[in-house]
């Protein structure tokens, strides 16, 4: 194995495990400790890496090092845009984050993006050289670098190549679904990181996920996998959003829970407002809202049952409002959800779980796309040589 490609894989472990140490590390890759001090050395002097004492552990022995990001490493930055503002967030090797700017959306594409563009040009005045790649994640159908419809936003083809502007325009720029960097954000660090194969589900606006196996998102053929909250689960006669009749989304979305509490529909720039207000006056004991909650809840166990069926994960991890869907409307959602599984399945089902991380996913998992792209024998070449 080539010298570089060996640092690659001793930094792709220290971002998985940041503070481990170095003997941990030989151990756990297999090489020498003798290679991995010659290593850590190498990737010292490269600003890749830093060492520091560990703690003194009273056994015998030299005492070993720990091994984390250097301070003037390189870093990711995780564009995360949410139904109702944004946030731009310096992100190093090991998944700290160094510094965070947020703002509110303007309901207008081109001014949210040019007051994101500012937040990265500000970023990269703030560490400069150190910014290596950006990834944008979006409440919507992302296809490349281009948003092919985000419902909630009422954004329609609208190419995130704007926020490129002036040295940002070199860096790489990524993009996805915010549940699908969520997605991964759990199955590398969070609530999912213990199983292979997790299927992932956030709701907002409305219904996104993905499912994770081995560490990746499986994107499909075009990388729009996962949009199930278009899966014909809900009401036939109910147009969706994205122009579809029947989708799952129209039995959880915000416009469900006011049909069932007989108030006005609420408008999209209102609608996780909307939501946040129905779910508070449950966890009040608010009746009619706990009767709305608890049958959004069954609807959204229904579906996770004809997913599990599909899919055959090992766990389900429930994010976003479905996070607290589980929490308030327990009984009803884990009765559809038993109700609905193929027999052989319901004496040990996959486990439902909440997220973790919750809100801050989406962005966690646009660091961590980054990462993959940046712990590369190309891309350390270039940090290198920079």
């Amino acid at each position: 194995m080539p010298t570089r490609s060996r640092a690659a894989t001793l930094l792709r472990l220290v971002h998985q495990q940041p503070g481990i140490t170095r003997a941990d590390a030989a151990r756990t890759l297999g090489m020498g400790t003798g290679l991995i001090a010659e290593l850590t050395a190498r990737l010292t002097g490269q600003h890749l890496l830093s060492e520091s004492p560990t703690a003194p552990s009273g056994a015998r022995g030299r005492p070993t090092t720990a091994l984390t990001a250097h301070p003037d490493g390189p870093l990711a930055l995780a564009v995360v845009i949410a139904h109702e503002g944004w946030r731009v967030t310096a992100v190093e090797l090991g998944g700290r984050t160094l510094g965070e700017t947020a703002g509110s959306n303007h309901r207008s594409a081109r001014s949210t993006l040019r007051a994101i563009a500012a937040a990265i040009t500000a970023n990269q005045e703030a560490f400069p050289d150190r910014i290596r790649a950006i990834a944008v994640s979006v409440p919507g159908t992302v296809g490349g670098t281009r948003v092919l419809q985000a419902p909630g936003l009422e954004w329609h083809g609208v190419e995130l190549n704007q926020l490129c502007a002036g040295a940002s325009c070199a860096l790489p720029l990524l993009a996805g679904n915010d549940a699908s960097f969520a997605a991964l954000a759990e199955a590398r660090r969070g609530a999912a990181a213990t199983a292979r194969t997790s299927l992932y589900l956030f709701i907002e606006a409305g219904l996104g996920g993905a499912v994770v196996d081995a560490g990746g998102v499986v994107g499909g053929a075009n990388g729009l996998a996962g949009e199930f909250g278009h899966l014909p689960f809900g009401d036939r006669s109910r147009r969706c959003v994205c122009g579809a009749f029947g989708c799952w989304n129209t039995s959880l979305d915000a416009h469900s829970l006011a049909r069932l509490r007989g108030e006005p529909d609420p408008k999209h720039a209102h609608e996780v407002t909307y939501v946040r207000g129905v779910l508070a006056a449950a966890s009040a004991g608010v009746v009619p809202a706990i009767d709305a909650v608890e049958q959004v809840s069954a609807e959204l166990g229904r579906g996770v049952a004809g997913l599990v069926n599909a899919l055959d994960p090992e766990v389900v991890i429930l994010g976003g409002f479905a996070r607290d869907l589980l929490e308030l409307g327990s009984r009803p959602l884990h009765d559809a959800y038993v109700a609905g599984l193929m027999s052989f399945r319901r004496g040990d089902p996959p486990s439902l779980i909440p997220a973790r991380f919750d809100e801050l996913a989406p962005g966690i998992g646009a660091a961590e796309q980054c990462f993959d792209l940046l712990l590369d024998d190309d891309q350390l070449s270039a940090w290198v040589m920079r």
